[in-house]
């Protein structure tokens, strides 16, 4: 007895059905490998604000202005987003702490226990829903331990991803969930702009302090090797390294990181790094772990200006060049002044500074050069820009309560022989003698 048309059909169902089932787990298998693959080497986006500012009304117009009553709503959007870092470092012992008389001097002048760790205070930005966190990188330079407290009470231990010394920018990470990641201003701040700034001054807690933007595009500080720094009014204290500054809208416009004073307290001229370059030093580090940028291997200097002259002299002078180098694979030489490149004009040393260090390596930039009184076109490949010694800041760090010179007497003890040693030991005891006269009199 033969078996029916159906019972044939349902047999080869049966057949192929293990097939067709291992074809589509083996098709959605590749799918989502490449969903992963795709979702790894996208570019990281800093957030995006979605509020649009409003409209400026012209000086000439004769509408009324509405004052601002309260920027209460842009505070509160960004202080959940910035947050607090506490560092600690061991410290080695003092030299002369087995002198109870130096000991008692130099503990008088900051030198703290020696078996404590020194805590360094210091803020950060949220940048990321999974815990990235921008910071200033001399922050966390050297830290043994690093804690993030946020505005919500919250504690966590970070890691650090990478540093960049050279623009003293960091990005740490905290394994945290509900972190609130604060939005970059999308178009650049102007000069006369509400500035605020907000950081852990002293370590008495999330401050805002307000301002205005002074002056954009400062260089030649001395601070970092690549500055393009947003100059502000809104007073900077030491634990606002790190910190935002942000516009009234409480979109992040920069990382603030140093301050020019004399005794380490706010002058009113504060400095941060744009969100322009805060992006693509960051975005360097999440996916690579350092930065990587362009270098000509050249020696420069601008050309020399006289203020009492009505005519401008624009150029950079090569003043030496790197054997092997960039620079000299391309034949530029000694004596060259370079005009442009890639049509932007080179106005001073700091301008070609900061154009190349945003190329990335192994790039071909165009370089108009006048040379014997004749341009010349010059093609340079980059190579990547080799480690290099940091510069000698000339600007006091707002984390230097006690300026640049104190930071370093602090640091350095100094080397005594035994002579000098019992002198400096009786000028002291003599020292303590009088004070304790002095005070029993004044009893």
């Amino acid at each position: 007895m033969s078996s029916s048309p159906n019972a044939n059909d349902k047999s080869k169902v049966w057949q192929w059905l293990p097939w067709l089932l291992l074809l589509i787990f083996v098709m959605l298998s590749v799918w989502l490998f490449m969903q992963m693959k795709t979702a790894s080497e996208a570019k990281w986006e800093p957030p995006r604000s979605t509020t649009e500012a409003p409209a400026n009304v012209p000086a000439t117009s004769d509408k009324p202005v509405n004052a601002i009553a309260s920027y209460h709503d842009a505070v509160a959007r960004a202080s959940q987003s910035v947050v607090n870092i506490y560092t600690t470092q061991a410290v080695s012992e003092h030299p002369y702490s087995d002198d109870p008389v130096l000991r008692r001097f130099f503990e008088f002048h900051g030198g703290g226990d020696p078996d404590q760790g020194a805590t360094n205070l210091g803020s950060g930005v949220i940048v990321s829903k999974d815990g990235y966190i921008v910071t200033n990188a001399h922050v966390v330079e050297k830290a043994d331990e690093i804690t993030v407290a946020l505005s919500d009470g919250r504690k966590s231990r970070a890691k650090v991803i990478g540093t960049d010394p050279d623009s003293d920018l960091a990005v740490i990470k905290v394994d945290m969930q509900g972190l609130t990641p604060l939005s970059f201003r999308e178009t650049p701040i102007r000069v006369g702009d509400l500035a605020l700034a907000i950081g852990n001054p002293f370590g008495v807690g999330q401050t805002v302090t307000q301002g205005i933007i002074s002056a954009t595009g400062r260089t030649g500080l001395g601070v970092n090797k690549f500055e393009d720094f947003i100059q502000t009014d809104a007073a900077i204290n030491p634990g606002n390294s790190g910190g935002a500054l942000v516009d009234a809208n409480g979109e992040l416009v920069g990382i603030n990181t140093v301050i020019f004073s004399r005794s380490g307290g706010s002058l009113g001229i504060g400095f941060a790094i744009p969100t322009a370059l805060v992006e693509q030093v960051m975005n360097a580090i999440i996916k690579d772990g350092k930065v990587s940028r362009g270098w000509l291997g050249i020696e420069i200097q601008s050309q020399l200006r006289d203020p009492t002259q009505l005519e401008s002299s624009t150029g950079v002078e090569v003043m030496s060049v790197v054997p092997q180098g960039p620079a000299a694979k391309s034949g530029l030489k000694v004596g060259d002044v370079i005009l442009t490149i890639d049509g932007v004009e080179m106005t001073d040393a700091n301008t070609l500074v900061q154009y190349v260090a945003r190329k990335p390596p192994n790039i071909e930039l165009n370089a108009q050069v006048l040379r014997g009184g004749k341009n010349k076109q010059i093609k340079i490949m980059l190579m990547e820009r080799p480690a290099q010694e940091e510069p000698d800041p000339t600007i006091i760090f707002d984390e230097n309560l006690g300026g640049q010179d104190a930071q370093n007497q602090a640091q350095i003890a100094p080397e005594l022989s035994e002579a000098e040693r019992n002198r400096l030991r009786e000028e002291l005891l003599e020292m303590i003698e009088q004070d304790a006269i002095r005070r029993q009199q004044q009893q």
